[in-house]
């Protein structure tokens, strides 16, 4: 494996569209209330941690950032040019990493198996959208 110097423009732009895609997916267009009602959230809950999202975000972009870097490395590493590889690498690491991490929820702290479809369906989203972005930008 080998190192591929950092494009920047094309990691923040890639996280930037899972941000946007999060914010849709998690949004009450799509599954934002079966989300909420989940994860045992009301309004109430919800309106009081507002005040934190600015931080809550901003550390969520920030983790974004990461998974765009080691995603563009995949990426780089594999030689992957056309469209077709990059969402192979992009689902390839969300069916390796995050959905079989995100299982272990189901297994283990009795999450709901829709939680478990909601939130890795937002992460396989969010995985071939940065995948798209970073392989026809690098």
């Amino acid at each position: 494996m080998f190192y591929t110097p950092v494009n920047i423009p094309a990691l923040l732009s890639s996280a930037l569209a899972s941000m946007v895609i999060g914010f849709i997916w998690y949004s009450p267009v799509l599954f934002g209330k079966p989300w909420m009602k989940l994860m045992r959230l009301d309004a109430k809950k919800m309106k009081a941690a507002q005040k934190d999202m600015p931080k809550t975000y901003g550390l969520s972009f920030v983790a974004t950032l990461v998974t765009a870097f080691v995603l563009s490395q995949f990426i780089s590493s594999t030689l992957t040019y056309t469209l077709n590889e990059g969402l192979l690498v992009g689902f390839l690491g969300w069916l390796g990493f995050t959905a079989t991490a995100l299982f272990t929820g189901v297994l283990f702290n009795e999450m709901p198996v829709k939680l478990f479809l909601i939130n890795s369906g937002y992460q396989l989203a969010s995985m071939l959208a940065m995948s798209t972005v970073l392989t026809l930008w690098i």
